[in-house]
């Protein structure tokens, strides 16, 4: 199998299978982000992406679900995501689901009509990692688009029907800023239809242009506490029927529910957490998270 890098999915997608159609990101330049560093944005060429369907196909597994390895194959275009789908359904078999990663305005090139047809034809659950619904963090983390962006392209894949999550990365914002950026992300997705939420604590990492903000005095990391204050808040703030998931090794206070009717269940587990973890256990936590 042709992997630039070691498999990245969500937590839901772990008995999926795994098919590369880009290598890399094609923004790669979030200032918090490690992933994909090791490997240039580029595109697979058919050949090697036929060279892995005829490999999964020779492990005589049945394959249901099939999740697209790179930071964001939905870049890719209307018709090179029609033309992998058919190459899927040519060298496996028809009926295979199919989900990735996406940035935000990979949306920007494909309209609502295109979008339900790749539907039809098997793509769904798609995953964007929207971060924050904060143009001030949007902004410093230099993720390339605004809330207005994440509101108007995601309200396509509504129209189009086609399931999707979303990623809330809290503590980006810092110190003394998670309530703002929590509060703003909620009234975007407020007005979404998100399947899934998942959320995620931030870890900042050497190499990282964050980490060098850091060093110099230019950003101050949220305390843990702060980071759990901010969870409970963003989601005290949903309205919508959605899927909480915060349960990956990022998240030192871990929850999973179905709003709304989990939602007092789950903000009891949080400030239970509040009230028997202190920061300096907290901290410690987070820095002897062996992965993510």
């Amino acid at each position: 199998m042709h992997f630039s890098c070691g498999i990245v999915r969500p937590p839901y997608e772990a008995n999926s299978c795994f098919l590369q159609v880009t290598r890399g990101c094609s923004h790669n330049s979030c200032r918090f982000c490690t992933f994909y560093k090791e490997a240039p944005f580029s595109v697979s060429p058919d050949r090697e992406i036929i060279e892995d369907l005829q490999e999964i196909k020779r492990t005589g597994i049945e394959i249901k679900r099939i999740f697209l390895q790179g930071a964001d194959p939905f870049v890719l275009t209307f018709e090179k995501l029609k033309h992998i789908m058919k190459l899927i359904n040519t060298y496996l078999y028809k009926g295979i689901s199919v989900g990735c990663y996406s940035r935000v305005d990979s949306l920007k090139n494909k309209m609502v009509e295109q979008l339900k047809e790749l539907k039809n034809i098997g793509f769904d659950m798609i995953v964007f990692g929207i971060e924050s619904g904060d143009d001030f963090v949007l902004e410093k983390m230099n993720k390339g688009y605004k809330s207005n962006d994440i509101l108007e392209q995601l309200s396509k894949m509504d129209k189009a029907g086609m399931h999707y999550s979303v990623i809330y990365l809290y503590g980006l914002g810092g110190h003394n800023y998670g309530m703002k950026s929590a509060l703003n992300t909620a009234e975007i997705l407020n007005k979404l239809s998100p399947s899934r939420v998942l959320a995620s604590g931030l870890s900042i990492f050497p190499d990282t242009p964050l980490m060098e903000e850091i060093k110099n005095g230019e950003f101050m990391e949220a305390d843990e506490i702060e980071k759990i204050k901010e969870l409970k808040t963003f989601i005290s703030s949903l309205n919508i029927q959605t899927i909480l998931d915060a349960t990956n090794v990022s998240n030192l206070a871990p929850v999973f529910g179905i709003l709304p009717d989990d939602k007092d269940k789950i903000l009891n587990i949080l400030n239970a957490a509040l009230d028997k973890y202190n920061e300096q256990y907290l901290r410690f936590q987070r820095k002897n998270m062996s992965n993510l």
